[in-house]
């Protein structure tokens, strides 16, 4: 048995003075992407970075996260941050992402006549540079009363709507866009479902309530009283592509601890079966809430979730996050 040595840990080479990000704050967005290749990485808080949204998407993020709050008395607007605390009158959604993503998106499919023309098949292109169907997931995070704030968040992402820009299902198909809206936190699976011919926000499941389909059950009985993938939910309710994009859980709570920096061979089972339950579904599994130090142990986690076939890795460092080696292969699931 092995104890983590906290002497000698992995280098943490995180820079904050990496890219030169004030042009695109600035509204030039040439260059954003350019030879930028799009990984299956969550940017966790993004809206506490220098520079949101924009230093996830230079360094290929296919997901950002954005926590909102709704008080009717402020006419409509949706804040940004993790507490109220956090909260100023020029953080919101849509300066913050709708109006930004907006116009990255516009920009992507505007053609410069005569050498370009839009795309016949009607078909929009994404963030991505060098992978235009590459959707780029939007988790909104319902941090108050999210049967108040569904309504309000659906209506700030008209403009996305209008432009056929959102991801959506029809009663039949899933049809994938340049943004993804995944709704967590407190959202309200009843409102997310309401409409079984059209919607385009989507249910952040629950991982750990995922049985394998094959036992025809889900387990409820590990589900809390409120938070991320119970509101709105009832013993009947069941999680798959038509109705939810994300599987996520905490990871200290669905998988334990790293007892001595190791993850045991039972903890590695159970994570391989919630991730089977995600995919037998068409869901995206994400676990967050994961050691993010010792960096030793952090990389550790990582490296197994990804070769344990991981969909989306959630975390604070991008560019170790987006390295993608840490010493061991990377899982096509991820990259790919």
């Amino acid at each position: 048995m092995s104890l983590v040595n906290l002497i000698r840990d992995d280098a943490l080479t995180y820079s904050h003075d990496f890219l030169p990000l004030g042009q695109y704050q600035a509204g030039n967005f040439t260059g954003l992407t350019r030879n930028v290749r799009p990984i299956h990485c969550h940017s966790h808080n993004d809206y506490w970075r220098r520079v949101p949204l924009f230093e996830a998407l230079r360094w290929g993020c296919t997901g950002v996260e954005a926590d909102v709050w709704f008080f009717p008395e402020r006419h409509g607007e949706l804040f940004v941050g993790h507490s109220t605390r956090d909260l100023t009158i020029d953080h919101t959604f849509r300066s913050m992402y709708v109006d930004p993503l907006m116009r990255i998106i516009d920009q992507q499919n505007t053609p410069d006549r005569p050498f370009e023309t839009t795309s016949k098949s009607g078909a929009k292109n994404g963030v991505f540079e060098m992978d235009p169907t590459q959707t780029v997931v939007l988790l909104v995070d319902f941090k108050n009363d999210g049967h108040a704030l569904y309504p309000v968040v659906s209506e700030q992402l008209e403009p996305l709507r209008r432009k056929g820009y959102l991801s959506y299902y029809d009663g039949k198909t899933l049809t994938p866009g340049p943004i993804t809206i995944v709704a967590t936190g407190n959202a309200p699976f009843d409102l997310v479902t309401r409409n079984t011919t059209h919607h385009d926000i989507f249910f952040d499941a629950p991982l750990s309530a995922l049985s394998p389909l094959s036992s025809q059950t889900t387990n409820h009985e590990t589900k809390r009283a409120g938070g991320q993938g119970t509101v709105g939910t009832t013993p009947l309710s069941t999680f798959d592509l038509t109705n939810s994009y994300y599987a996520s859980v905490d990871f200290k709570k669905a998988v334990g601890w790293c007892w001595f920096g190791r993850l045991s061979s039972s903890q590695k089972q159970l994570i391989r079966s919630q991730i089977s339950a995600a995919k037998e579904r068409g869901l995206k599994s994400r676990y967050w809430g994961a050691p993010q130090w010792p960096v030793g142990v952090r990389n550790m986690v990582w490296r197994v979730l990804v070769e344990e076939g991981v969909d989306y890795l959630n975390g604070d460092d991008l560019k170790e996050m987006t390295r993608g080696d840490w010493g061991a292969k990377v899982h096509g699931s991820w990259l790919g």
